[in-house]
């Protein structure tokens, strides 16, 4: 099992291009893309991480989902105030599933952990989960209350269930510690469900 890195999360980025309006061009067109039959996923991040978000994006799009950003969404104001909060939770509510792109920045963000308080009243537990990212050479190191809320991470195929059969390879979503087990279902499944 392994947290995503990084480096990972970049190389799901649809552009090899250099950061700057390249980014900002490929998550706008995010937005455009056909919603039709894809759950939709409210995707909590800090704002400043622009390419962690674009590479996060483009994971969760292969899987076959729509993700809504709020600072894309036209409908958001311009300056933050209390409409912005007023949207914030009706788009939490109305999206079927709520992701973290839990770095360490987004962690430690007012505005992350306000929206997870929200996912997890509306979407707790079987339509909430966080998306660890770990800085390349280091371990995820995120608040002890995030280990409540199930997770995305990549099982490598070496791995077994409690039958002893092998997880195969790909990404999961693995929920908390429930009667001395877990229960890991196939990400795309959970998207799916």
């Amino acid at each position: 099992m392994s947290y995503l890195k990084e480096s990972q999360l970049k190389g799901f980025r649809r552009s090899t291009q250099t950061f700057s309006s390249v980014i900002n061009k490929s998550l706008r067109g995010f937005r455009d893309e056909p919603k039709a039959l894809k759950k939709s996923i409210f995707l909590s991040h800090k704002h400043d991480e622009l390419e962690a978000l674009d590479g996060a994006i483009s994971f969760l799009k292969r899987e076959g989902a729509h993700i809504y950003v709020d600072w894309l969404d036209e409908g958001m104001p311009k300056v933050t105030n209390s409409i912005t909060a007023v949207r914030i939770k009706e788009k939490i509510r109305n999206n079927d599933k709520f992701i973290l792109l839990a770095t360490e920045a987004a962690i430690n963000s007012k505005w992350c952990n306000w929206e997870l308080g929200l996912g997890d009243a509306a979407k707790y537990i079987d339509n909430i989960a966080l998306l660890p990212v770990e800085k390349d050479g280091t371990r995820f190191s995120g608040a002890e209350y995030v280990q409540i809320y199930p997770f995305i991470e990549y099982q490598d195929g070496q791995g077994r269930y409690s039958n002893g059969k092998i997880i195969p390879v790909g990404y999961y979503v693995k929920f908390p510690m429930e009667n001395g087990s877990r229960t890991l279902i196939k990400l795309s499944d959970w998207l799916r469900r």
